[in-house]
Parts: structure tokens; sequence; C-alpha cells
């Protein structure tokens, strides 16, 4: 069984992200692994003595960041399989190399500013858009258990998102809510090219088809698990974003483009990296793992 991969730096965020992660981990009967990364000066042999006693205060309170994040996992899951350590790297590429064993990867988002949640701490913004699995990134409020999950979905490179989304309301045994929010009619019109006047109900209805279509198989994977669908007229983002303040968790996919698969974000994902009100899941394009 693959980890669930989480980082920890002694912050209230990253308790928070400690805590889901736990929880996460129990439902899916995996090991939880904390991560807290450190300079890589302090594992250095031939450090200055002048910094001898720094470093072993470094180190010492890396220990206590390590103890209370296994701690508060063991208090929100009291038999999982949990340890943690620390890791001399910076805490994005830390997270990175060890998600190539993980499946999921787990972190909490740092905010600042007049907007909650405007501004996305680095560590976060950089695990999700070079992670190989599905990356998780805890809001910096108090989850509410609000009995749904929602899922972006963006046509057929949807399907990673929608596996990690069913797999999910399967495991909660809650209510899945797809939602595809398109803005213009695209391909619907006739020779695919965009009409300069069109019908939004008819456009819509193409569209809540189409949608159809994507989910039938998944339902058929998971016919426990009780569906509603969502076709809205609008910007994806804005749309989503109000979504997620009415659920437990939102997933989306993501496009990577070059060299990277997943090196660089789709638009949505990021906006919502942003914005959104709950625990938000990116899945990549390669889909990662998954306990099925």
């Amino acid at each position: 069984m693959h980890p669930i991969i989480v980082g920890a730096d002694g912050s209230r965020d990253s308790l928070r992200a400690v805590g889901w992660a736990a929880g996460e981990a129990a439902l899916r009967g995996a090991p939880l692994r904390i991560v807290h990364a450190v300079a890589p000066w302090l594992y250095d042999r031939d450090v200055d003595s002048r910094l001898v006693s720094v470093r072993e205060w470094l180190l010492a309170g890396g220990q206590e960041v390590v103890g209370a994040a296994v701690e508060a996992a063991r208090a929100r899951a009291p038999d999982l399989d949990v340890d943690g350590g620390m890791v001399p790297a910076g805490a994005s590429r830390a997270l990175i190399e060890r998600a190539r064993d993980a499946s999921l990867v787990v972190v909490g988002s740092r905010g600042a500013g007049s907007v909650a949640g405007l501004l996305l701490g680095s560590t976060a913004l950089q695990v999700v858009t070079h992670a190989p699995v599905p990356t998780v990134v805890v809001r910096h409020v108090e989850p509410v258990d609000r009995g749904e999950i929602a899922v972006g979905v963006d046509g057929p490179l949807g399907d990673p998102a929608l596996a990690f989304a069913f797999e999910e309301a399967g495991l909660r045994g809650t209510r899945l809510r797809a939602v595809h929010v398109w803005s213009d009619p695209g391909a619907v019109g006739l020779g695919g090219m965009t009409p300069l006047v069109y019908d939004i109900d008819m456009i819509g209805a193409e569209h809540k088809r189409r949608l159809n279509d994507a989910l039938a198989v998944w339902r058929d994977k998971f016919p426990d698990v009780e569906v509603v669908t969502e076709v809205v007229h609008g910007r994806p983002v804005r749309i989503l974003s109000g979504v997620s303040a009415r659920c437990d968790l939102l997933v989306v996919g993501t496009r990577g483009r070059g060299g990277f698969a997943g090196l660089i974000l789709g638009s949505v994902s990021h906006g919502l990296l942003h914005h959104a009100h709950c625990p938000l899941a990116v899945v990549p394009s390669g889909g990662g793992r998954t306990t099925r």
C-alpha cells in the first residue's frame, strides 16, 4: 500500500493538513508519512563550531514539530500507521521527491492579505504544480462536514479527476456533485466553429448530455455513489469557487504541457488554489495511483 505524504512545518495550517491526511489515510487503510523539511547544512559534518549550538537548537525544534504532527495524526486516527521525520531539503523538493512512491500528497495553504486565501504559500503551489500524484491543499479554515464532494468535469481530460472523485465519494459514503462549467459553445456550433449568436438553453442541454456520457462509465464502476449533475454557463473559477463553499472536498484536473507532465497548471486549477473554500484536490493528467 502506497503511503500518503503530508508536510508539517509547525504552523496551524500544517496541523490542519496533518489532521486531514490522517483521516484520509484511515479511510484508505494507508500508512501516513509526515515530512518536515530542514536546512541541509544542519546535517553537515564540518559545520562551523560557532554554529553547533544553533544546529542543535534547530534540530531539536524540528523534532518537536515532527512529534506534534505525529500526535495530531494519532489523535485523529488512533490506530493509524504513522511516522515522521526530518528531511534535509527545501519543503517543496522534499515532498515532490517522496510523492514518487506515494498515492497522495497533502499540504497546507498559507494565505495572507485582506482577502482570505488570496495568496498561496509557495510550497503548496510548487507541490501541486510538480507532484506526479494527486495533491490536496487544505485551506486555512476548519473543514465542515457537509456530506458532499464536488468535481469539476472538463471533457475526456477530466477522467483522472473523475476517477479520484468517485473513489473519494465511495470511501466516504457521500454524495458526488459533478459540475461542468461552459463559457462559450465551442465545437457545439455548426462546423466546429463558435457561432456569433446561439441559444444558451440549447447549448446547455448539449453540454449536459456530454456530461452524462462522461459520467456513465464511472457510475457503472461505483453504483453505490449518489451522483448529482450541474451544468452552468459562466466563468469556471468563479462557479467552482462558489461550489466549494458547499462541499467537503473539491476535485479538479490539471493539464500539463511541455516535457514534464503536470509541470504547468491549467488556469482553472491555478485559480481555485487561491479561491477555493474547502480542501482542493488537484489531479494530474496522468491520474496518479488509486486504491482500486
